[in-house]
């Protein structure tokens, strides 16, 4: 299998999906600090973009953990 395929199979694998959840669960740092610069500073529009930012990550997570049970054992390339 050449390298190309194997790394565009890696983001359907059960590492990739892990890492996916991962960098996403890293981007809820900057929407943690942005809730707080916009409490502290009592702007209500850059809180709520910050609540939408923080549904969507809630959101992506959940997708990526239900691709994980759905994947089950049955994962070749998670060995």
């Amino acid at each position: 299998m050449s390298a190309i395929k194997k790394a565009k199979g890696f983001k359907k694998s059960r590492p990739g999906t892990y890492l996916s959840i991962a960098t996403t669960l890293f981007g809820a740092v900057s929407v943690v600090k942005q809730a707080r610069t916009a409490r502290a500073e009592q702007d209500r529009l850059q809180l709520a973009d910050a609540v939408v930012s923080a549904a969507a990550i809630v959101t992506g997570v959940a997708l990526l953990l239900r691709e994980l049970k759905r994947r089950g054992g049955d994962d070749v390339l998670a060995d």
